[in-house]
């Protein structure tokens, strides 16, 4: 049996139990508090979550990782093109989501829980966010998934951040989340990315 370190609320184990699901892999989840960190930090020698361990005993850790080692050694229901062009593509946008994209919801995160908080650069970072929306919203120009018609690895590693541009858990009190649902705020020019979000989230999770 697969398991799965988790904690509530966590954007980076959504995407891995979005992963998951559609693979059809069953799982036992071991939950953490973050108060807690020992049995993360026991089993993978660092203390983030998701962790993944499989039953051959070998352990993954970082989000889209785990999804990519998902992706080698299930590779039915694919989360990745078959083709090189597609799967460099694939590739390329999740790079750029994670080392691009997610700089200002960090940074404005960061900015928020120090002592004396930049407010002019919060307001860079903030018009950097609303203007990324323009984009996810061309991507969704006449598809349904953001990499084309079919579920991928893309929608697994942006879903669980976007989701909050259009609602956010009344029991999700995390900082960072309550950044991703202030600053990202949809309007009636992104119909795409709004029906996207619905979309995905109707999708199980383990």
């Amino acid at each position: 049996m697969i398991r799965l370190y988790r904690a509530p609320f966590s954007t980076n184990v959504e995407r891995v139990a979005l992963a998951l699901a559609h693979k059809g892999l069953e799982v036992e989840s071991v939950w953490i508090s973050y108060e807690d960190r020992s049995p993360v930090e026991r089993v993978s020698g660092q203390s983030l979550v998701p962790v993944l361990e499989f039953d051959d005993g070998a352990v993954v850790f970082d989000s889209m990782q785990i999804v990519k080692v998902l992706e080698e050694r299930h590779p039915a229901a694919p989360l990745y093109p078959p083709d090189f062009a597609g799967r460099a593509r694939a590739m390329r946008f999740i790079d750029w989501f994670n080392g691009v994209w997610k700089v200002a919801p960090n940074a404005i995160e960061a900015e928020i829980a120090s002592p004396q908080p930049d407010v002019a650069r919060i307001e860079v970072l903030a018009e950097a966010m609303a203007g990324s929306l323009e984009v996810f919203e061309r991507m969704l120009d006449g598809r349904s998934h953001l990499l084309g018609d079919e579920f991928s690895a893309a929608d697994c590693a942006a879903f669980p951040f976007l989701k909050y541009a259009l609602r956010r858990d009344p029991e999700d009190d995390e900082l960072f989340h309550r950044v991703l649902d202030s600053y990202q705020q949809l309007g009636d020019d992104h119909p795409g990315l709004k029906a996207w979000i619905e979309r995905i989230d109707e999708r199980p999770r383990v």
